[in-house]
């Protein structure tokens, strides 16, 4: 996306700008329909109306009841609603200790699982993933404990873009009556999220990943499915996320929601073709460059690569300054001048690691931005190198 600035935003993977329609849903609920919908009176009931149908959207696009829907302030939250609720939960309930997750989770589940284990006693085991970023079946299936609590494996992964086979997965968990969570914040707007046929009990979404507003999100949580709030008060949402409402917010995800489910064959096809363009540019015209995740099952819009040489934080500086917005992986990790845990647990050496670039389209990247970008590219590698 071209700005009044004239620089091209290729970071959409960490935040997307708001749609027009989102907008302008918004807006009254921040003014004129401001009421509390716990309240009884006409300025509630709207509100509460607004929340419901709000609800219902997006039950009906995860093809799931409405009463399965519960909005967190975003995928972060999501994420440790399900760990935390279902870990504490299940523990309670049948003594399961153990937790799976695997090598590449974003750091709202692997964080998360890390003080579940330091602090309150679960034991996490870490599930192997292979040189392209995927866990197997098998693997899963291998793992899985009499005690085991809760199995998290990330949908389609933030950092490499590789799209795990979650539905085998969700299959295995249900036969061997394990609860299966997955991260699916980065798979909204291009992968389907019909909860039934991924076989999911949890799935994380986060509104401001597919042009909607920063600060609010959901979790679907299968009916029968044991979690302990971790955020009490006044019993809203079921009882499991305490905590007024965030109603222009809620409204806004559930029309970028609608959005993106009536442009979501587009884009997969027009982006997918963009993405294939760039990844054969890089690696035909810059030595030393390396593809990191699966070349074919991955997202749409996501390219990533590591370049010999070249350090990733020096590159995204000088790109900036010529106008071109990427980032070395997650946005959250921002400013760690670490390796990249995914990488790593990929098998790419520490090195390497540091030199990592994700390029993220959407649905104002034109092939124009990337030609200019990918010329720049090849300068400032040359640059670094030199």
């Amino acid at each position: 996306m071209m700005n009044r600035n004239n620089r091209i935003y290729l970071d959409y993977a960490a935040t997307t700008p708001l749609a027009d329609e989102v907008v302008e849903a918004m807006l009254p609920y921040f003014q004129k329909e401001f009421g509390n919908p716990s309240s009884l009176h006409r300025f509630g009931q709207r509100a509460e109306g607004a929340l419901e149908e709000a609800r219902m959207t997006i039950a009906a696009h995860l093809n799931c009841s409405d009463e399965e829907i519960v909005f967190t302030s975003g995928g972060t939250e999501s994420d440790n609603l399900a760990l935390r609720g279902c870990a504490f939960a299940r523990r309670e309930q049948v003594g399961a200790n153990h937790l799976l997750i695997t090598a590449v989770e974003h750091h709202a589940v692997s964080h998360t699982a890390e003080q579940l284990a330091r602090h309150f006693g679960f034991e996490v085991e870490i599930l192997e993933v292979d040189s392209q970023g995927l866990v197997s079946p098998e693997i899963v299936q291998n793992h899985i404990r009499p005690n085991t609590a809760l199995v998290s494996v990330i949908y389609a992964n933030n950092e490499i873009g590789s799209i795990n086979p979650i539905s085998e997965i969700g299959k295995i968990c249900r036969e061997r009556g394990v609860p299966f969570h997955t991260d699916a914040v980065q798979a909204t707007a291009y992968l389907s999220l019909d909860v039934e046929a991924l076989n999911v009990d949890l799935l994380s979404l986060g509104a401001h990943k597919f042009y909607g507003p920063k600060g609010i999100g959901a979790l679907y949580v299968r009916k029968g499915i044991p979690l302990l709030p971790c955020q009490t008060g006044g019993g809203q949402e079921w009882g499991l996320r305490s905590g007024t409402p965030n109603i222009p917010y809620i409204v806004g995800m559930s029309t970028a929601l609608k959005f993106v489910q009536k442009n979501q064959a587009n884009w997969t096809t027009s982006l997918a073709h963009l993405r294939d363009w760039l990844i054969e540019q890089v690696l035909k015209r810059i030595p030393q460059s390396r593809l990191t995740g699966h070349p074919t099952q991955r997202l749409p819009n996501l390219a990533s690569f590591v370049f010999k040489g070249v350090h990733s934080q020096k590159l995204i500086a000088l790109l900036d300054a010529e106008g071109f917005a990427c980032s070395s992986g997650s946005a959250c990790k921002t400013g760690n001048p670490s390796p990249s845990e995914v990488l790593l647990a990929m098998g790419i050496e520490p090195e390497l690691a540091l030199s990592s670039l994700r390029v993220t389209l959407g649905r104002d990247t034109k092939l124009e931005h990337l030609e200019s970008f990918v010329d720049c590219l090849i300068e400032k590698v040359v640059q670094l190198r030199g």
